[in-house]
């Protein structure tokens, strides 16, 4: 695994057929990882923290199903490299989960601009999520999307306070039509914190 870089290049990824021959391996082990790094905040918001890992994972996914070559390539890198923390934040796509489409609907027209509502909040601090601003997420009318990429920026005391041992994480959404919180487990606080320089 390389946690560390901060960025998939072009010679990180594998042929096609190279990857073939792991990919279910890989996909087991990258299950227990990604187990870590997901935070349930309420009945149906799911945060995926992301890191080199997961996006290189999601890369070569990609390009093992779409079989775009090397056009593709560019693409998927230009859209993913973004989400991968670049050692003073952390990354996460937030997914708005219902299954009933109907119900999913009526929902999300409630839920405009939740991911302006997002803090991560520990010791003294909060820290305030940042949504990714490729694309407005909240139609005119007020409903959201079911995907959000949202940023955590940390200053260097916010990290120092994160790493701290007997520290409590809380993630929780502030939508006036959604406030919940969750707590994190010692095990995500552990992976989250390898993410911060």
């Amino acid at each position: 695994m390389n946690s560390s870089k901060k960025a998939i290049t072009r010679n990180d990824l594998m042929p096609i057929e190279e990857y073939s021959k792991i990919r279910r391996e890989h996909r087991r082990t990258l299950i227990a990882t990604k187990a870590k790094r997901r935070i349930h905040v309420g009945p149906f918001a799911t945060f995926h923290f992301e890191n080199y890992d997961t996006i290189w994972a999601q890369v070569q996914e990609m390009l093992y199903v779409e079989k775009g070559g090397e056009a593709q390539i560019a693409d998927e890198l230009e859209a993913y490299n973004p989400l991968i923390p670049q050692g003073q934040e952390l990354v996460s796509t937030l997914l708005i989960e219902i299954e009933d489409e109907g119900r999913r609907r009526r929902t999300l027209a409630t839920l405009g601009h939740i991911e302006e509502k997002i803090v991560l909040s520990f010791g003294d601090h909060r820290v305030v999520g940042v949504p990714e601003d490729d694309i407005e997420r909240t139609t005119e009318d007020g409903k959201t999307s079911a995907v959000h990429f949202i940023t955590f920026p940390f200053s260097p005391d916010q990290v120092h306070a994160l790493k701290q041992e007997d520290v409590q994480v809380m993630l929780g959404i502030e939508h006036e039509n959604y406030q919940h919180t969750s707590v994190f487990q010692n095990e995500t606080k552990t992976e989250l914190v390898g993410d911060l320089d």
